[in-house]
């Protein structure tokens, strides 16, 4: 409750640089808003994507596309028995006495649930009972092949598909976590506009590497693209070898930036910073991508970020990650890069010289 507290004073006392509302291209954990209307050729587009679809799926929906593959694969072949058994003639005969003459196809289909329990029986391999092919048919040993392929295929794919998503590595992308603001704080005279990025599992994530890209809306409605240099403290690689503990990514306000002219706060153009992160998995080798995305109202001038790393007791690290979204007001005169303006006074007693002072912005100074 407090954390929540001290997080609304710091919210309030921002100062965001734009107050109207967009709707987000990127969602803060990731997600594309795009939508694509009238596209021709969308749905032969789907379908020739089959296994995109099932990998993009919620596992609500995943569930719901296992269960009714088999359930429509058996109840298909359940009809093909049930006609077999209808153009063979075995529906109506007692198959406990059949005439001498009549071969039975498959034994003791005599209704479509019969023909369903065996179309159950031969995709599951479960074992006949008392229905069972004939040898004799080379109908219903020709359907029992096509029906055993085929249900081999779709097992392998769905099975195949379940595993691929299981094992996929946007799951463990979900353990990275970006602040939910950026702030521009001021170092050695320069505004930095800064994030932080976690890893909240234990293992660690090697080669991390950071791109962000803004989008700038024009006045002819049209987006423009800008890559965004951050950078990690003083590492001059583009990678960073070894992520365990929140990193702190920066970008130097120059004039040269993209950012320049937008931080000003008579900036009145919607934008929106996508950051990128991808990194590779120790354990399996496997490259995940996390994104996240800022809006000017999520950019809070003359703010840093409290500290996240500490040292316990027995002189170990230890990350305090409820301060990761927590950020400290910068006073603007602090933050000022350029000296505040001395005027020179001096003290005059009865005509002579006393002392002299100098006045500046800030206060006096002797």
């Amino acid at each position: 409750m407090r954390t929540d507290t001290l997080e609304s004073n710091n919210t309030k006392s921002s100062a965001p640089l734009l107050t109207q509302r967009y709707l987000r291209m990127v969602t803060k954990d990731g997600h594309s808003t795009f939508q694509m209307d009238s596209a021709q050729g969308k749905g032969l587009a789907y379908l020739r994507d089959a296994w995109g679809i099932l990998m993009d799926m919620r596992w609500r929906w995943m569930m719901l596309v296992f269960s009714a593959s088999f359930v429509i694969h058996w109840l298909v072949f359940a009809v093909l028995w049930y006609l077999l058994a209808e153009m063979n003639g075995d529906l109506e005969l007692d198959h406990d006495a059949p005439p001498d003459n009549h071969t039975i196809c498959v034994k003791y289909i005599t209704s479509f649930t019969a023909a369903f329990s065996f179309s159950l029986e031969t995709q599951l391999t479960i074992g006949y009972g008392t229905m069972f092919p004939s040898g004799d048919c080379p109908s219903a040993i020709a359907l029992l092949a096509i029906q055993m392929v085929l249900g081999l295929m779709l097992e392998a794919f769905i099975t195949g598909a379940f595993v691929a998503k299981i094992a996929r590595p946007k799951n463990r992308a979900f353990s990275i976590r970006f602040t939910r603001s950026a702030v521009v704080s001021h170092a050695e005279g320069t505004p930095h506009l800064t994030f932080q990025v976690a890893n909240t599992r234990s293992s660690p994530l090697t080669s991390v590497q950071i791109s962000a890209i803004l989008y700038q809306e024009q006045e002819n409605g049209q987006l423009h693209q800008t890559s965004v240099d951050f950078h990690l403290d003083s590492i001059t690689s583009e990678e960073c070898p070894f992520f365990i503990f929140p990193l702190t990514y920066y970008h130097s306000i120059t004039p040269s930036s993209p950012l320049a002219a937008l931080l000003q706060r008579e900036a009145t153009r919607h934008f929106e910073l996508v950051v990128f992160l991808s990194a590779v998995q120790e354990g399996t080798g496997e490259m995940c991508q996390r994104r996240t995305s800022y809006l000017p109202s999520e950019i809070m001038l003359y703010h840093r970020f409290a500290p996240t790393l500490a040292r316990s007791a027995k002189g170990e690290y230890q990350i305090k990650m409820e301060n990761f979204d927590k950020t400290i007001p910068e006073l603007p005169a602090a933050a000022d890069s350029k000296s505040p303006k001395r005027t020179a006074k001096e003290i005059r007693i009865n005509g002579q010289h006393a002392d002299s002072f100098q006045l500046s912005e800030t206060g006096l100074t002797e």
